[in-house]
């Protein structure tokens, strides 16, 4: 149901920014409103509280929203809140910014390293990404896991590209084990 709603709101959004040529427009107040809600978790509790009826919380998102950002902006988050699903509104601001950053080739990337990277290192990964996918530019994200030993792990959407030492020796223990079995096998 959630992926369902956060499809359908986020579908119309995206259509409707298409059709008037804002989709740069949309897509940054999407990022602002997503932001805002994640900075502002006393916000999700009001919305979401069941004694406080859908006037007021609509009245709520026109306070805080209006007149800063879009009218279509304010206009969605009311449908949102009007229909009960404001507990998907985070997934539906997400939906419709993935949704912009596909039609733009803009991809998100998520390296972990054993060690921080410099800044070169993270320049040369980068370019090795739009060098070899279909992107025109990437989201880099970040982070570091010295239980990979070396080598990294990167994560575009659902691919992923192992070449840490931790999965080098894990795979490379796993077939002396295959080989030791098969030698046990062959005494027998």
């Amino acid at each position: 149901m959630a992926k369902l709603v956060s499809k359908t709101y986020g579908d119309a959004l995206f259509e409707v920014a298409l059709e008037q040529n804002k989709l740069d427009e949309y897509w940054e107040e999407a990022v602002a409103v997503k932001t805002a809600m994640d900075e502002n978790p006393d916000l999700f509790k009001l919305m979401t509280h069941p004694k406080i009826v859908k006037e007021e919380k609509i009245k709520i998102i026109e306070d805080i929203f209006a007149g800063k950002v879009s009218s279509e902006m304010v206009g969605l988050l009311r449908m949102i809140v009007d229909k009960g699903h404001f507990e998907e509104a985070d997934a539906v601001l997400l939906y419709f910014i993935d949704s912009v950053k596909e039609y733009k080739n803009i991809g998100t990337a998520y390296v972990t390293s054993a060690m921080e990277l410099s800044e070169a290192q993270k320049a040369a990964v980068e370019k090795r990404l739009l060098e070899t996918t279909r992107y025109v530019k990437f989201e880099m994200h970040y982070a570091v896991d010295s239980e990979l030993i070396g080598g990294m792990v990167i994560r575009i959407g659902d691919r992923v590209v192992d070449s840490s030492v931790k999965t080098k020796l894990y795979d490379l223990t796993r077939e002396l084990s295959k080989i030791q079995l098969k030698a046990g096998e062959c005494a027998s």
